[in-house]
């Protein structure tokens, strides 16, 4: 699917080109590799000497200060830092890394390993150098990010902070200051014990069916966060289960019905807050239809009088059940309770509206809120509960939740976990995987290989 006699032209390129989007006006320091438990850049130091400043003696005469002119107000010239001269050890340590790649369930074609290889056949160092620089930010992207993007994705609502801006050339520098070429490339690998276990069933793949879906859900990992963070839920929707996660070790989980074919549940990495306990129901737009003629519902009415919008009070017949999960997100996705369990026990539980109704979700909730000091017992959510009225209860510490579309996992002998891909997403994840350009640009095929 992919052309690759166009892509060296084009790689070809001066390296200080490859760098002008990532590097910023002045060069940083370098910081360590190994990213923070968000993922971000670490603040500024408060206790840092500030830059002194020469105040002038004021004038004899106070004089009209003149108008700012566009000119004054105009901001500096980004000054780009020079491409990076890469040792041919470097190079060829690169080099070997791209070749070897095929491990991480990545090709190594998409990294033009041949314009690496014929650098540093010619012996010219200037080649060398602009031959590495243009691959590096490829391979970096790669596997910090993933390699499948845009579209393929199929309702990824995910931010991943791996790679600010800046980061790709602070990554060289430390690389090639010592830290060395592989021991920084592996630093962006997804640290969650999954990625690892996948990464040795790929090894032991033996037909182009497993292969494929091991690969997939690789790139899945490397989509998200590196690091999930200390205490997360996480909830694989083909998986059909929600595990809250602490310290790389599952604390509790219990089953999940997911959205419907018609109403798939979308991927998202939200906080979650706090909980809402005898929550009202606001009904979706996209099912006022459904409500509007059904008792139990209470219209809310504009000025005009016109119904706007309907809402479910708290009671047994409430379709959140007795609690939701405060996490807000622009698709109004969140965990709940509901007011029929029995679909728990149900083979495929594929039948909400897209959000997550979790099993025994009281008892997480009664986890969390006691978490990190917290003064909500059992006891004092039951007495809540018991009353009848709507109470919003926050943890002391706010946590990640990942909603996501796993459809495989690995066991540590290596044998593979299928899960049902009832969203048809993995098709196009792995032609995206298999293209040039990761599926960015879906409307274009690349040329066959």
């Amino acid at each position: 699917m992919r052309g690759r006699a166009a892509i060296s032209v084009m790689l070809m390129v001066s390296a200080g080109t490859a760098w002008a989007q990532t590097r910023p006006a002045t060069a940083p320091a370098v910081r360590p590799v190994t990213s923070s438990t968000s993922g971000q850049p670490a603040a500024l130091d408060p206790l840092a000497p500030r830059a002194a400043t020469t105040t002038a003696p004021a004038p004899a005469q106070a004089t009209a200060t003149p108008p700012a002119t566009t000119e004054s107000l105009a901001p500096a010239p980004v000054v780009e830092a020079p491409p990076a001269v890469w040792p041919v050890a470097a190079a060829t340590e690169l080099l070997s890394y791209v070749k070897a790649v095929a491990k991480e369930g990545l090709d190594p074609r998409d990294y033009n390993p041949a314009l690496l290889e014929n650098a540093l056949k010619s012996g010219d160092p200037a080649s060398v150098s602009a031959a590495a620089n243009t691959v590096w930010p490829l391979i970096v992207r790669d596997l910090a990010l993933g390699h499948v993007r845009g579209a393929a994705r199929v309702q990824w609502f995910v931010k991943d902070p791996d790679l600010p801006e800046g980061r790709t050339r602070e990554l060289l520098d430390a690389a090639l200051a010592g830290q060395g070429v592989a021991s920084t490339l592996d630093n962006l690998l997804p640290t969650h014990p999954q990625y690892g276990s996948l990464k040795n069933a790929l090894s032991l793949a033996k037909d182009a069916a497993a292969t494929g879906t091991i690969r997939l859900n690789m790139d899945r990992w490397r989509w998200l966060p590196r690091d999930l963070g200390n205490r997360y839920i996480i909830v694989n929707v083909p998986g059909e289960h929600a595990t809250l996660v602490e310290n790389s070790v599952t604390r509790w989980k219990r089953r999940a019905i997911a959205g419907a074919t018609k109403t798939p549940t979308p991927q998202l990495a939200v906080q979650a807050t706090g909980v809402i306990l005898n929550p009202w129901w606001e009904v979706p737009p996209s099912l006022s239809a459904e409500v509007s003629r059904k008792p139990g519902y209470v219209a809310v009415k504009g000025k005009d009088g016109k119904v706007q919008r309907w809402r479910q009070p708290p009671g047994p017949s409430n379709a959140l059940g007795k609690i939701k999960f405060v996490m807000y997100n622009p698709q109004n996705i969140y965990l709940h309770d509901t007011n029929n369990r029995g679909l728990f026990d149900a083979r495929s539980r594929f039948l909400s509206h897209g959000c997550i109704r979790t099993e025994h979700i009281l008892d997480l909730a009664a986890e969390l809120l006691s978490d990190d000091g917290g003064d909500w017992s059992k006891e004092k959510i039951d007495a809540v509960l018991e009353s009848k009225k709507t109470t919003s209860a926050t943890f002391v510490k706010p946590l990640p939740v990942y909603i996501v579309y796993f459809s495989a996992a690995a066991l540590t002998d290596g044998s593979i976990v299928k899960y049902t891909d009832l969203y048809k997403r993995d098709a196009p994840v792995l032609t995206a995987l298999n293209d040039r350009d990761g599926g960015a640009k879906p409307a274009v095929r690349s040329a066959a290989r």
